[in-house]
């Protein structure tokens, strides 16, 4: 027997513990190495552990949902067992009694109303965790049909009827994502005093620059062409005009970086995340949009790892990706300032004294007044709205 310890990867440090997810092995069964045994999240992403060994997992130490620290021991892995080593036989039971089909799990307000409808919670498919009969499974149920209607077929993933019938409740626990979200916001807020500033752009000089070489540009860089990369090159030119918004508090110092990492806000099934473009200034075009596409295809999958969420010093919230016309961004400490970009849309505006349709976008900058004054924020984003009216000044960087 040669045993291999499964031990929890080291966490970064700003991280401290970690959620275990579900195991995709179970005790007995072969492993791979670097097969992934199971995913641990974090506050900010969600990592894989692989097996360090090809073997059979013989130990799960640690069950899913548990609580781990760096360095944890969570299974072991005997490189020389066979498959279902670690199984225990299952002790001979009477053929009846193999045959008997097992009742579903009944919480008791499901019970009570069962008894008092007289309806046979056997007979009935539970919606619950684990396919436990819940209080909707049973109002569900009609009493005098209930007992002579055979076993329903699997029910879609939310039983509509039962969520509108009677007053059902369902308690899921956050995600450490979310809860670290949430804290994150609730800091901010209660830390940093926060004030938006709006403005408005004619998108029209940017959409026809896209529409001009977005064939040939896709052609030569092997990515389409999209707005980010524009609203990334605005943030940088304007922040090198006005550093304050760069910059970020540490105690009663005011920081001022050197350099443009740039969050840009991605969605993904387990909450908000938001990874960093490194020196931005540095990037073009091409390499801001495969890096942003790859952001949204990795955070879609899980596969962001902790150093691409960590740190920045100006982020970029697109909420117009979902049909956003106008929203407040709150900021993401130690920043100073986060720049919220909603969806174009045409609208009448004044030009020359002449109604006109142009497609506009409203900007909004959410910043903390404790070093930003006003002025500068208005400024800021007014040069953000002078360099996307003529993107030329990108490129001359002028």
């Amino acid at each position: 027997m040669a045993i291999i310890e499964v031990k929890v990867p080291q966490l970064s440090e700003s991280v401290s513990e970690a959620t275990l997810l579900d195991w995709h092995k179970k005790e007995g069964e072969p492993v791979k190495r670097d097969e992934n045994l199971i995913d641990i999240e974090t506050d900010k992403v969600v990592l894989e552990l692989p097996a360090p060994a090809d073997g059979v997992l013989v130990k799960i130490l640690r069950k899913a949902k548990d609580s781990v620290g760096s360095g944890d021991v969570i299974a072991q892995i005997d490189t020389e067992a066979k498959a279902g080593a670690a199984v225990q036989k299952e002790p001979p039971r009477k053929e009846a009694e193999k045959a008997k089909p097992a009742s579903p799990a009944v919480m008791p307000a499901a019970q009570k109303i069962a008894a008092e409808k007289g309806i046979d919670t056997s007979k009935v498919q539970g919606t619950g965790r684990d396919g436990r009969v819940t209080k909707g499974d049973v109002l569900s149920q009609k009493p005098a049909e209930a007992a002579k209607a055979p076993l329903p077929q699997p029910a879609p993933p939310v039983n509509v009827e039962s969520v509108l019938s009677g007053r059902p409740e369902q308690r899921v626990p956050m995600s450490r994502l979310r809860q670290r979200v949430a804290e994150r916001l609730v800091m901010a807020q209660s830390t940093a005093a926060i004030l938006t500033t709006f403005n408005e752009v004619n998108m029209a000089p940017v959409m026809e620059m896209r529409k001009k070489y977005q064939e040939r540009f896709e052609k030569e860089h092997g990515t389409r062409l999209g707005f980010m990369s524009f609203f990334v090159k605005a943030a940088v030119h304007a922040l090198k005009r006005f550093p304050l918004v760069n910059a970020s508090i540490d105690g009663s110092d005011i920081v001022y970086h050197g350099y443009f990492d740039i969050g840009v806000a991605v969605g993904s099934p387990r909450g908000l995340v938001v990874p960093i473009l490194r020196d931005a200034d540095q990037m073009s075009f091409a390499e801001i949009e495969k890096k942003i596409g790859d952001f949204g295809k990795r955070a879609q999958d899980g596969k962001l790892g902790i150093e691409e969420l960590t740190g920045g010093t100006f982020s970029i919230s697109n909420g117009g990706v979902f049909g956003s016309m106008l929203s407040t961004p709150i900021l993401n400490p130690p920043q100073s300032a986060i720049l919220g970009v909603h969806a174009t849309k045409e609208r009448p505006v004044v030009e020359n004294g002449q109604i006109v349709i142009r497609p506009m976008n409203y900007l909004a900058l959410s910043y903390d007044h404790r070093i930003i004054d006003g002025r500068e924020a208005v400024l800021f984003l007014v040069s953000i709205k002078d360099a996307l009216e003529d993107p030329a000044r990108l490129i001359l960087e002028i």
